[in-house]
């Protein structure tokens, strides 16, 4: 057995996968038992594996192993995140697509979790359509201003109604939080979803979107800040794919905005 960091978020993990996705682990290579691969039970594509490797291979100096999980990752995204500590490019996978963190502590778990929870959503099929919803919901989702002026979308636009990339799970009548990535990182807008699954195709080195979603501009924060501060406060680690936004963290951005409504 090899020597392993003591410190490991791996049953984390697991455990994790199993309670949220209903996921058991699989263990496929005889050579490696503890190699511990999460796939969809419907389409059967992988959306992690959970590893050990040396940390020499992972290109640091010292010997010994540590557990490592190797997730899908959004190519902006994955650019970005590789500059954070304890996220490293993809170990034996497309290093266009997937991207390697440390489970030795380096990364706290719930940015862990919610890069699992991006992996899952970017290889869910998107032939089987998700339950009907009865109710809108509220969502944060990211912008990266290196790679699009949302300020200039909003200001240039007559109707203020953007294009987006378009999430599987949002559907009209949603609400979205836009969080604007580094280095604001902050909380900008609020807008409501008008239209989904526009078809739309564009690529370039940094996206591709292969549908549209339009969004208007409810609100923008100009006068406040809703940093990343405020969003670990409500339990929101990092914003790196459209997630659920607590309803505290609602509460706290229209007693901000809105004064005279506070309780």
């Amino acid at each position: 057995m090899s020597e392993v960091n003591k410190i490991s978020f791996r049953a984390d993990i697991l455990h994790f996968a199993e309670e949220e996705y209903g996921t058991k682990p699989e263990y496929l290579w005889r050579k490696f038992p503890e190699y511990a691969v999460l796939r969809h039970s419907d389409n059967k594509k992988w959306y992690a594996v959970v590893m050990e490797a040396q940390r020499k291979k992972l290109g640091f100096s010292e010997d010994g192993y540590t557990d490592i999980i190797v997730i899908k990752c959004d190519p902006i995204v994955g650019g970005e995140m590789l500059s954070e500590k304890g996220i490293l490019p993809a170990y034996h996978m497309d290093k266009a697509n997937w991207i390697t963190v440390l489970l030795d502590g380096s990364v706290e778990i719930g940015l862990i979790l919610s890069l699992l929870k991006m992996s899952f959503e970017l290889t869910s099929s998107r032939k089987t359509p998700g339950k009907t919803r009865t109710e809108n919901r509220d969502w944060v989702i990211p912008a990266n201003p290196r790679y699009y002026d949302v300020d200039s979308g909003f200001s240039e636009s007559p109707d203020g109604i953007i294009i987006w990339k378009q999430s599987n799970n949002i559907v009209v009548g949603d609400t979205v939080y836009i969080y604007v990535g580094a280095p604001v990182s902050a909380i900008r807008y609020k807008c409501s979803v008008v239209e989904v699954n526009i078809p739309y195709r564009y690529k370039d080195e940094n996206i591709r979107i292969d549908r549209a979603m339009r969004l208007k501009l409810s609100e923008r924060y100009d006068g406040i800040s809703i940093g990343i501060d405020m969003l670990r406060a409500h339990g929101v680690y990092s914003v790196r794919s459209p997630r659920g936004i607590p309803k505290g963290l609602i509460h706290e951005i229209d007693t901000l905005y809105h004064p005279k409504i506070q309780s």
